[in-house]
């Protein structure tokens, strides 16, 4: 028996219907020359679940709360219970696709049953195929589980054949034996009583009624969470995001951030919100650092670096984009000069579609670091530029969604593939319901910032650019 760490604990204890603690995944295919329909992507899974045993476990509760809860076999499990089938309505649009996967990122997972599902969306325009891929995140901790997908995409469109053989559970320890095991454990190490005790106290806390604050002293970025969820997406070209690098120095997360911060200030102006030279939004930004001088609070992963959070205060209220990149540019400079940033670069050439698993580490350490008073997370993870693929069919764009915690009601996070940044916004849906006009604000922001690397810089919108005498 594996015990849950401490964190994982608390994770599972946290899990609510008005915060969900799953990270998802959002894959969109582009069909090969054999379809992948429902029975194959069983078969497809059930024959890589032998990489990732914890798939097949379920978190069991150690009687009295004496101690962390364990992983055990499921002795009911059933892949079919956790693959399922959806269709989106003639035409299958984009729209259509944001609205569903807003439905099902909203639903807690079973913990009667292991942690994750994947739903197979058919009827998308051009052909497409989505996957969407939802995992807890006390389930996948990066060292010893990543993220399916991880071991489902490929590098090649040949699908591999993988030894498999059948399993079967083994049986559930009893209550006596758990309770008798944890108390063994606490004689044997002291130091865990405190992680018992930390646990025990979440447990009571969460009985506990909160009051709620009144919704008219609150800020956009600070509301408390409803059970239902709004989900956007939008892309941006990496070498426009190169060449604004290029030209104003810093590194391509930094120009990301700089976009979020501008797209953040165009959607605060719609929505009429106050903002003023000094308005800011604390980020809070894991980054992978190296595993040697890696300080204790980052969180190791299985893929040869830690992953450390990072607080950014975007820079919302300032009017100049490159003003914008500059200052975010500055505050990460400690990081770099650090020497213990991995190059992006490191990252993508990670062997697998190692990004997922970096996104669920990411939000662990977001959720580790949530008393820092963060305003919202946003996890930008590098991916192959080069294609994957998963069953033969080629993945064409993939977008995370960060879970919604605390009274954060906005998550973004960004993989980079093949050339391009995809976005994945997530939002509460009765505090953001215009998290499209977010999207939108993305598009516009990067598009600002790359004006500003051409020789002839336009006019700002709305307004003419003067003519020279003689023209």
């Amino acid at each position: 028996m594996r015990r849950l760490s401490p964190l994982d604990a608390l994770l599972l204890q946290r899990d609510s219907a008005e915060s969900p603690r799953h990270i998802a995944s959002l894959v969109l295919l582009t069909p090969g020359e054999r379809p992948l329909d429902y029975d194959r992507l069983l078969q497809l899974i059930s024959e890589r679940l032998d990489l990732v045993p914890r798939y097949r476990q379920v978190p069991r509760p150690v009687p009295g709360a004496l101690g962390l809860p364990v992983w055990v076999d499921d002795e009911n499990f059933d892949v079919a219970q956790h693959v399922r089938r959806s269709a989106l309505p003639r035409p299958g649009t984009m729209d259509a696709l944001h609205d569903l996967v807003g439905r099902l990122i909203a639903r807690r997972l079973d913990h009667d049953r292991a942690l994750w599902e994947l739903y197979l969306v058919e009827g998308l325009e051009d052909g497409l195929t989505a996957l969407l891929f939802k995992a807890h995140q006390a389930l996948v901790d990066g060292s010893h589980t990543v993220d399916l997908a991880q071991v489902l995409l490929e590098d090649s469109a040949d699908v591999r054949e993988l030894p498999h053989q059948e399993w079967a559970p083994r049986s559930t320890p009893s209550s006596m034996t758990l309770a008798l095991a944890s108390i063994r454990d606490q004689l044997v190490h002291p130091g865990s009583i405190i992680s018992n005790s930390a646990f025990r106290a979440e447990r009571l806390l969460s009985r506990i009624p909160m009051p709620r604050p009144d919704p008219a002293r609150i800020g956009a970025l600070d509301v408390p969470l409803s059970r239902h969820r709004r989900f956007a997406t939008a892309s941006a070209s990496l070498d426009d995001l190169r060449r604004v690098r290029d030209e104003h120095g810093g590194t391509v997360n930094d120009v990301i951030l700089a976009t979020i911060a501008g797209a953040l200030r165009g959607w605060l102006l719609t929505r009429a919100e106050p903002v003023s030279a000094s308005t800011s939004f604390r980020a809070m930004v894991p980054m992978s650092v190296r595993l040697k001088g890696a300080e204790d609070d980052s969180l190791p992963t299985s893929l040869g670096s830690r992953v450390r959070g990072h607080l950014v205060s975007l820079p919302v209220g300032e009017t100049n984009a490159v003003v914008r990149l500059h200052q975010v540019s500055y505050a990460l400079k400690a990081h770099r000069e650090t020497g213990d940033a991995v190059a992006a670069q490191t990252l993508a050439d990670l062997p697998g579609f190692a990004t997922s698993t970096f996104h669920a580490v990411g939000a662990r350490v977001a959720e580790n670091e949530a008393a820092r008073g963060y305003q919202l997370v946003i996890t930008n993870v590098p991916g192959p530029q080069e294609p994957v693929f998963m069953g033969g069919q080629q993945l064409h764009q993939v977008y995370p969604a960060i879970p919604l915690t605390g009274r954060r009601p906005l998550a973004i996070g960004i993989t980079t593939y093949q050339g391009r940044a995809y976005f994945g916004i997530v939002a509460d849906r009765e505090a953001v319901p215009d998290v499209g006009v977010l999207a939108q604000c993305i598009d516009e922001a990067v598009e600002e910032l790359v004006e500003t690397t051409s020789p002839r810089r336009r006019a700002p919108r709305g307004r003419t650019r003067p003519e020279k005498d003689g023209q």
